[in-house]
């Protein structure tokens, strides 16, 4: 796994745990792999795992009992969609602004890609 500099590895792996709760791999409830696993997977020292996962059981996405692992907690997906979205708001989207702006893109031009986007199933 290619991880990002700017972003602290553990943060990313909760990322990614929580990309595959949005996607549905994941339902409430269910188990997810193990510190080890993932870490194994991630390629990646499982104490960086245990931040990530302690991180997430901080943000009530997931819990623990005792001896049977992780799992996923209740309205997890809500809470997710919640901060992804207000993350979107309030730091992609004046970046993508300033960008705009940075390069003249006017926003008709913008709605015009989106609307082709979303009609042919494309991305720019």
């Amino acid at each position: 796994m290619e991880f990002k500099e700017k972003k602290a590895i553990y943060l990313q792996i909760a990322d990614l745990i929580c990309d595959d709760i949005l996607q549905g791999k994941y339902q409430e409830g269910d188990r997810i792999p193990s510190v080890r696993e993932y870490a194994a997977a991630m390629e990646v020292n499982s104490n960086t795992c245990v931040r990530a996962f302690d991180w997430l059981q901080l943000q009530d996405v997931i819990f623990t009992k005792r001896g049977l692992g992780y799992f996923v907690g209740e309205g997890a997906r809500e809470k997710i969609l919640g901060v992804r979205k207000e993350n979107f708001f309030k730091e992609f989207i004046p970046e993508l602004i300033r960008q705009m702006k940075t390069i003249g893109v006017t926003k008709e031009e913008l709605l015009d890609v989106l609307d082709l986007c979303d009609t042919h199933g494309v991305t720019p």
